[in-house]
């Protein structure tokens, strides 16, 4: 009935009594304790919840009863120093709420060269994550029953050629996006599933012609998280980004470096940016990476560049039973990428970059990173390590 509650201070309050009202409330607690003012210091009038705060927090802390404290120490409720609070709080409460249970339907297996994606099942499900696997020769097979006028078929072409440039697609290629499209729709309904991981490549493009790409960008510009190549540890970081800023997250190579700008990174993908992150209309052309070898086996990559905006990144990954996890906050700079550079791309500042990245090549992540919209790193960090349970991997200086 309740995804927060906020712990006020009027006053030096009684402890106890918060203790035992709030050990069993089993969701995120923000303590605010109203300040002092001057003019206001008699007895009468004084209020000394700046003590108090500390008073329940080291009550609550012996209790083991989580919470949230944040700045400044004291803060009138009116002020918009606590509207921020409150933004962040409710950013806080939707994130735990999103990732203590959810389902994680993984399509298809690991790819057999991509060890970098490799995940532990059964830690996940200690963490609330339940991973649904199906094979993709299903997905293969349940997309060649659909007809061309099927009802949910019809709906879902007009609804991809609405949705990004596909007047280069030959129409059976067309068609055959449509139809995975709606087979993976059927598996989100069916199974409830709250976010995907996809193998991309390089079955459907061999037998179906077509590489996901642009699906993988209309689920996530839908509000439905997917990742691609398997990297289900990724879905996991964009889930928990979507849930704080209520937009569209994306799963990003670590590809480039911007000239000799140490600070500056091309963060890439083939093509499956929700197109509300991307600076203009996307096009879905054929994969280049396939057609090179194969000509005509991969249309499906909604090319385009990435729009300028604040960012978060983050990514995880398992290991002797930890979800270990870090964040940190940069910004895309809009900057041009030359016309020739394939797929989805957007130039990155990250403050620090160059011993971030030895940070994260040391720590065992990934190639991929995460993006969200928007600077949330303190939010992720407090839903992740006092409420759910991640170890928090700092890569910060």
């Amino acid at each position: 009935e309740y995804d927060g509650v906020i712990l006020c201070m009027p006053i030096f309050i009684d402890e106890n009594g918060a203790a035992a009202a709030l050990q069993d409330a089993g969701v995120p607690i923000l303590m605010q304790a109203y300040p002092d003012e001057i003019g206001k210091m008699d007895f009468a009038h004084r209020r000394d919840a700046f003590c108090g705060k500390f008073s329940v927090t080291d009550v609550f802390y012996q209790y083991k009863i989580p919470f949230t404290v944040m700045k400044p120490h004291v803060v009138h409720p009116l002020s918009e120093a606590f509207a921020k609070n409150l933004e962040d709080f409710a950013a806080i409460c939707r994130v735990v709420k999103g990732m203590r249970r959810f389902n994680l339907g993984c399509i298809g297996a690991r790819t057999t060269a991509f060890k970098t994606v490799r995940f532990d099942e059964v830690t996940l499900q200690r963490y609330g994550i339940t991973v649904a696997s199906f094979d993709l020769s299903e997905l293969v097979f349940k997309g060649g029953q659909k007809k061309a006028h099927d009802k949910a078929v019809l709906a879902k072409v007009k609804r991809l050629e609405s949705y990004t440039d596909f007047s280069r697609v030959p129409e059976k290629n067309k068609l055959a996006l449509a139809k995975i499209s709606v087979v993976i729709d059927e598996y989100i309904e069916e199974y409830r599933l709250d976010a995907i991981t996809l193998r991309c490549w390089n079955e459907m493009e061999t037998i179906l012609r077509v590489c996901p790409c642009v699906l993988i960008s209309e689920l996530n510009d839908r509000g439905i998280v997917c990742s691609c190549e398997i990297d289900l540890c990724s879905a996991i970081t964009m889930r928990a980004m979507a849930l704080a800023s209520g937009k569209p997250t994306a799963c990003l190579d670590w590809n480039n470096n911007y000239g000799e700008d140490e600070n500056k990174v091309i963060l890439f993908h083939c093509g499956p940016v929700a197109q509300s992150l991307m600076a203009g209309k996307g096009t879905v052309t054929e994969h280049k990476m396939f057609a090179k070898n194969d000509p005509g086996s991969g249309w499906g990559s909604n090319e385009g560049r990435i729009a300028a905006f604040d960012m978060t990144f983050s990514n995880c990954f398992t290991e002797n039973g930890k979800l270990r996890v870090y964040a940190s906050e940069a910004r895309f700079t809009g900057e041009p990428i030359e016309k020739e550079f394939f797929g989805c791309g957007g130039v990155a500042e990250i403050p620090n970059l160059q011993n971030k990245l030895l940070r994260l090549a040391r720590g065992g992540f990934k190639h991929h990173t995460t993006v969200g919209v928007g600077h949330m790193k303190e939010v992720l960090e407090e839903a992740f390590s006092t409420y759910l349970g991640y170890d928090i991997v700092s890569i910060e200086e």
